[in-house]
Parts: C-alpha cells; sequence; structure tokens
C-alpha cells in the first residue's frame, strides 16, 4: 500500500513533490507516450482495460499538478504542506466536542469506504493476461558486467520483470522474485530483471546505485540494463513492475502487470516447465 500515499500523482509520473512545471510536464509527455495505440494493439482486452485505468491515472493526476491551485490543494490533503492558519477561536464546549469527534469519526469511515471502492483494482495490482505471441529477443549490458540474450536461455520458463527503483511494488515483489529464482533455478525457472535505466538516469539515479539498491534485498538473478529504452518498447511495457512469463520454445503465454507474489510465480512455472524436466 506504499505506493498510495502522499506522493501517489508525483510517483505516477516519476517526479519529484518540488518538480516545477516544466518537470510535470515533461515527464507527464514521457509516461504518456507509454500509451500510445500501436502499444495498445496487441494486448488482450483485459490487459488494455489495464491500460487505458492507469492512463486515466495518468491524466488525473496532470490535470491536478499542472494547475497550481489544485496542486496546492493536493499538496495540502496529502499532508505535503501545510494549509495557512485559520484565525484563533473559542474552546469547544463538552458536548461540541462530542459531536465533533463522532463527525470526524463518521466522516473517515465514508472516505475510507469510497477509496476502498474507487481504488479496489489498484489495490489488487493483478491483471495476469494470457497471450501467445513470440518473445522479442534482447541483448543487453549485464549489471554485474558482461552481456545477457534472452535467446541463450531456450529450453528454460523464463520471467522477464521490467523495474525501476522509485517503483514501490517493484520493491515490495523483490523478495519473491528473489525466492522462486532460487528455488526454481535448478528445475528450469530463468528470473531476468530488466531495470528501466534510461528512466532511472533521468530521475538522477546512477548504474552504481541501483545495484546498491538491489544489494539491500539479496537479489542475485541477472539485471539487464534498458539503457535505451529499446527493450522496453519492444515489449510495449505500461505501469511497474510488468512482468512476462515466456515459455521453453520462446512464446510469451502471460502478461502480468502489477506486484508478483511467489505463489504466482510458482503456480506460473508449474504449469509452463516442459513434460519430463527436473521436479
Amino acid at each position: 500500500m506504499a505506493e498510495m500515499n502522499g506522493l501517489h500523482y508525483y510517483r505516477l509520473l516519476g517526479i519529484n513533490p518540488d518538480a516545477d512545471q516544466a518537470a510535470i510536464a515533461a515527464a507527464y509527455e514521457q509516461q504518456r507516450q507509454r500509451y500510445t495505440p500501436d502499444r495498445l494493439a496487441e494486448l488482450d482486452d483485459e490487459l488494455q482495460a489495464v491500460a487505458r485505468n492507469r492512463l486515466a491515472e495518468l491524466e488525473r493526476a496532470y490535470q491536478v499538478l499542472s494547475d497550481p491551485e489544485r496542486r496546492r490543494q493536493y499538496d495540502i490533503s496529502q499532508g505535503l504542506i501545510k494549509p495557512a492558519q485559520p484565525p484563533a477561536r473559542r474552546s469547544l464546549s463538552q458536548r461540541e466536542a462530542i459531536n465533533a469527534f463522532i463527525f470526524a469519526f463518521l466522516a473517515v469511515g465514508l472516505v475510507a469506504a469510497v477509496w476502498m471502492f474507487t481504488n479496489r483494482d489498484t489495490i489488487s495490482g493483478q491483471a495476469m493476461g494470457e497471450v501467445n505471441r513470440p518473445a522479442p529477443n534482447f541483448t543487453a549490458p549485464e549489471l554485474r558486467g558482461g552481456t545477457i540474450e534472452l535467446a541463450q536461455y531456450r529450453g528454460k520458463v523464463v520471467l522477464v520483470n521490467f523495474w525501476g527503483t522509485w517503483c514501490e511494488p517493484c520493491k515490495r515483489e523483490l523478495p519473491a522474485l528473489q525466492q522462486a529464482y532460487e528455488q526454481f533455478a535448478d528445475q528450469g525457472l530463468m528470473v531476468i530483471g530488466v531495470n528501466l535505466t534510461d528512466d532511472e538516469r533521468v530521475q538522477g539515479q546512477t548504474i552504481e546505485g541501483v545495484a546498491a539498491f538491489l544489494a539491500q534485498y539479496g537479489v542475485t538473478y541477472p539485471i539487464a540494463l534498458d539503457v535505451d529504452g529499446k527493450i522496453t518498447e519492444a515489449y510495449r511495457v505500461f505501469p511497474l513492475p510488468t512482468s512476462f512469463f515466456i515459455t521453453a520454445d520462446g512464446q510469451i503465454r502471460y502478461v502480468h502487470i502489477g506486484e508478483l507474489t511467489f505463489t504466482d510465480i510458482a503456480a506460473r512455472f508449474t504449469e509452463l516447465r516442459p513434460a519430463g524436466g527436473s521436479q
């Protein structure tokens, strides 16, 4: 739930709360490019719906943050800045205090109920679409040195996970990805993390910083550095994290938008593992 805090709109656009209007506009345009019609064309209906919902969220975020007054009100509502202090007022009587408490309690309950209803898709964050198309091959620098090529893992089930250090769901799923890699690697599973390195650099992150970030989580599976965004473009990645389950013969079978759990990974690997593979 960490993503749904006072920084939510800023995280959607990948900017800091002190960003100026030019930075907000540039970030919006960059994010908007992920949702062009040609990128949506090959997705199934479910994933197109997820992408459209995320685009609508981006539009709402931009409409608020690009308007100085609406942005100020949003920042106040999210606790990012303090409102102007109201004039001093008399102390409440005991009866007034009790009534105010009851009203506040009911209001909080109502807001929570509305939020849960309107954000239930964001809460779950789980959209697993079944597809059947060739996985674009890629060769990229590997974080720890050398290069990594997808094609070299033919014969294995490959989980390609697109992520960034600024993405809260990406952080939360790292332990599950590492656990699956450790448990199933000798049974035919390969996990490849694809870091959106071009976006990392825009936000001031370095490759050394990415490596230090992963070290905190004990990640040992390979990390491909998408330094020019071409891998992300080839896979038509939308929100982060997005994961692709690729069969032993190189076909994308499942696309998962949102946070993965170990149970998700284990279920898909069990299904896709070639017959006769290691048990």
